[in-house]
């Protein structure tokens, strides 16, 4: 028995072939239809010039009323308060503190390291450039 895959399968390949078919006939039916036949052209209606549009009247407005300048309204005085007086502190006597002598340390003896020199580095060299002989071409005939 055939499964649902495959059925499905079949069903889009038959659709492919009916859509592919029509398409081909309904090619082959407009190669074969003649093409229209021309149209004659119309001529083109005359149009009435348009009527001139009169010139408004430019409309006169009353003239804009002035305002009045406001006095300008006194705001309060705001109190400014007092601040409480800071009594003065006296200023704390800083100890003198006795010189202390400063200890000689004695230099360690720092042992001289040996200085390591590298070995010369080998000089790049090319491989040898290889020759080619190509033979020469042969004249046009």
């Amino acid at each position: 028995m055939v499964s649902k895959n495959s059925m499905s399968r079949l069903l889009l390949l038959m659709a492919l072939l009916l859509s592919c078919s029509s398409m081909s006939s309904a090619a082959r039916y407009l190669e074969e239809y003649p093409s229209h036949p021309a149209v004659p052209e119309l001529p083109k209606p005359e149009l009435q010039p348009h009527p001139a549009v009169p010139e408004l009247p430019k409309p006169e407005l009353p003239p804009h009323p002035t305002v009045p300048e406001l006095p300008k309204p006194e705001l309060p005085q705001a109190a400014v308060p007092e601040l409480p007086k800071v009594p003065e502190l006296p200023h704390p006597a800083v100890p003198e503190l006795p010189e202390i002598p400063k200890p000689e340390l004695p230099h360690p003896a720092v042992p001289e390291e040996p200085k390591h020199e590298l070995p010369p580095l080998p000089k790049a060299e090319l491989p040898p450039k290889p020759e080619f002989h190509f033979p020469e071409p042969e004249g046009k005939p």
